[in-house]
């Protein structure tokens, strides 16, 4: 690393009765690093753990939002709910999980909560919100039980395991991002065939109470042991990269912000905010596939099985594409990566009116594949892009601020998207789609790294 020699090695007399057994290191743009302390030093274990138990966490609450549209013809016949209504109910789950992002972020920015108050306080929330859902006929009540609060819990968990890996894989943050990300779609497997098969009106009561118990009991355990690392922490053992280039592997790609950046400072910017665009366009068109391939295909005439595969082969793919894409990323870039997996989303989703006019099954289900991998994989790849571009110190801020253009998709993706369908119907419906997406990756194009002249991709 070419270092600022007048501002380096801060002495560990200069910082007083701090640890000795780090030192802070100053680039020639005046980013901080600070290096010497191991994972260990600070865990007393490998950081490894802060990827397993993120992971397991996600793959808990995946149940929310990927299962949810298995479950909505026995939740209306039970509850004596319209469509419109279970519908409606995702649509504000997902508007308060993505909206209690920036918040939580600001929150643990400030010392006011931690990671691990966090995660204890999403679980019970998630566990009121499955309860609502199985006792409450009402569906303004079930709305607020599952919809707000179980939102509002999901959401705690998710930003908190997101940025939780973030932080302690400030080097290669791609595919670990990707890879614990890609359990908030693929956990849900389990699920979406006990739906679609074992859950009618003589068990709803028993299968929910269940699984707001699993949620809240893999969520605790996993808590238990979250912490966050130091700020400006960096790996001991990597080297900390060249601010004028040098970098090999996945920094020469995905170098390090040149600062860190305030969330004010991030929107000033410009790419804040068309990062924020790009997640509602994209994240809508994610949302309506999720809330309406099983509803497509049993329209179409294809048989419960191949409904659920759909959406079962949706989930899984959904899932590990998240951890692919991480991956490649890290070699590709985050940029040209990004706008890979956008095009393949949009393309998809023509692919599915295709499918469907043809009555093919098989090409049913390989349109469905390239959904789900579209539909999930840009999540982890705005996770990572975010501290890549803004820095980690105020991630949990920055990236809930990205994130939540998600509360805006959740409207016109799953409520707003219930409207469409029944004006222009599904061939309709699935070409908007698709021509949104397509818009989304023209957006994608125009990102660039703040404060460096030459354009990363």
């Amino acid at each position: 690393m070419t270092a600022d020699p007048t501002a380096a090695d801060r002495s560990p007399a200069a910082r007083g009765a701090a640890d000795p057994s780090y030192r802070e290191v100053t680039d020639a743009h005046g980013r901080v690093y600070r290096v010497g302390e191991t994972d260990r030093d600070i865990l007393g274990h490998s950081r490894k753990s802060m990827v397993y138990l993120p992971w397991l966490a996600m793959m808990a609450i995946s149940v929310f939002e990927y299962a949810y549209g298995s479950a909505e013809d026995t939740l209306s016949r039970a509850h004596g709910w319209s469509q419109s209504n279970t519908f409606w109910i995702l649509s504000v789950w997902v508007f308060f999980q993505a909206g209690i992002a920036f918040p939580a972020g600001w929150l643990r920015e400030k010392g006011l909560l931690t990671a691990r108050r966090a995660m204890y306080t999403g679980s019970g929330m998630c566990l009121l919100g499955f309860l609502s859902l199985s006792h409450l006929d009402n569906v303004l009540l079930a709305v607020l039980g599952f919809g707000v609060v179980g939102g509002l819990g999901a959401g705690l968990v998710y930003a908190t395991c997101i940025n939780m890996v973030g932080k302690w894989f400030p080097e290669r943050r791609g595919a670990r991002t990707g890879f614990v990300n890609g359990g908030f779609a693929y956990g849900s497997l389990p699920f979406i065939f006990i739906f679609n098969y074992g859950f009618d009106t003589a068990n709803y009561h028993r299968v929910l109470d269940l699984i707001g118990c699993y949620i809240l009991i893999v969520v605790l355990g996993c808590a238990f042991f979250f912490k966050d690392p130091p700020k400006n922490w960096w790996p001991a053992e990597v080297a900390v990269p060249a601010s004028t280039g040098g970098s090999t592997g996945s920094l020469a790609k995905n170098p390090p912000a040149v600062r860190q950046y305030t969330p004010k400072e991030a929107i000033r910017t410009g790419m804040l905010p068309l990062m924020w665009t790009s997640v509602v366009m994209t994240a809508g068109v994610s949302i309506f596939g999720i809330s309406f391939q099983v509803d497509f295909a049993r329209e179409i005439g294809f048989g419960p099985l191949v409904a659920a595969s759909s959406m079962g082969l949706m989930a899984v793919i959904n899932g590990v594409g998240r951890g692919v894409v991480g991956w490649l990323s890290d070699k590709w870039g985050r940029k040209s990566t990004l706008v890979f997996v956008i095009v393949v989303l949009g393309l998809a989703q023509f692919g599915v009116i295709w499918a469907g006019d043809l009555k093919s099954e098989w090409l049913f289900l390989f349109f469905a594949f390239l959904s789900g991998f579209g539909g999930g994989a840009f999540y982890p790849l705005f996770a990572a892009l975010t501290p890549d571009y803004f820095g980690e110190n105020y991630n949990a801020t920055n990236y809930g601020l990205v994130y939540s253009g998600k509360l805006i998709s959740g409207l016109f993706g799953g409520g707003l998207g219930s409207m469409v369908v029944a004006a222009w119907g599904y061939n309709g419906a699935y070409a908007l789609a698709g021509g949104v997406s397509m818009a989304a990756a023209a957006l994608a194009l125009l990102l660039r790294q703040p404060g460096r002249r030459r354009a990363v991709a």
